[in-house]
């Protein structure tokens, strides 16, 4: 079992179409904040990552933002946080944001979600680290997807163990149990390597 105090959230930097996506993250803000967890993200006010924060810091929850200088104006960069990190490169966010967490989360988003959720599956298939990623399929968002992975596997590009680098959920509330249900982390991570 896995003792998560600092989560990580994938997730977009864009308003979606679908009202219920907003609601999905607003949601997800609110538990961590009322269990105490402590978010860890892009940065922003904007799109899912602001909704997220938002439900955060009202349900009495610690943030911490970590955005690039370039994209400083460009997500305006929420400024209420508990912490707000400005780095100088999304290589440098992405270690940051790693290094502050104890689990991922992937909520639906656009090809930023995307690079930074196979950054972390890749490690993990590395072995540079064996913390929890959990994948909200919500609403079948994340379905191409895994329908992706399938047919890597299916060619031979990637093992069928490569299905076990994360935790697929369909609901919100599968996401605590899921974290709760994860083996604690024993890799201790080489910052050096990745």
């Amino acid at each position: 079992m896995s003792k998560i105090t600092s989560l990580c959230v994938y997730c977009g930097s864009r308003m979606p179409a679908d009202a219920d996506f907003k609601e999905a993250a607003r949601t997800l803000g609110t538990q961590l904040g009322q269990n105490g967890i402590q978010l860890v993200y892009g940065g922003g006010h904007v799109g899912l990552m602001g909704i997220t924060a938002d439900a955060t810091l009202e349900a009495g929850g610690e943030v911490i933002g970590i955005i690039p200088g370039h994209l400083h104006d460009i997500e305006v960069s929420h400024e209420n946080l508990t912490e707000l990190h400005v780095v100088e490169s999304m290589h440098e966010r992405k270690q940051l944001m790693f290094e502050r967490s104890d689990a991922f989360v992937v909520l639906p988003g656009g090809l930023g979600t995307l690079d930074e959720t196979f950054e972390m599956i890749t490690w993990r298939q590395l072995s540079l680290h064996d913390k929890p990623i959990i994948l909200v399929n919500y609403k079948n968002y994340w379905q191409p997807f895994l329908s992706l992975i399938d047919s890597m596997i299916e060619a031979g590009f990637a093992e069928p163990s490569a299905r076990d680098l994360f935790t697929v959920v369909e609901s919100l509330e599968d996401i605590l149990d899921a974290l709760e249900d994860s083996p604690a982390a024993k890799i201790k991570a080489d910052i050096s390597k990745m």
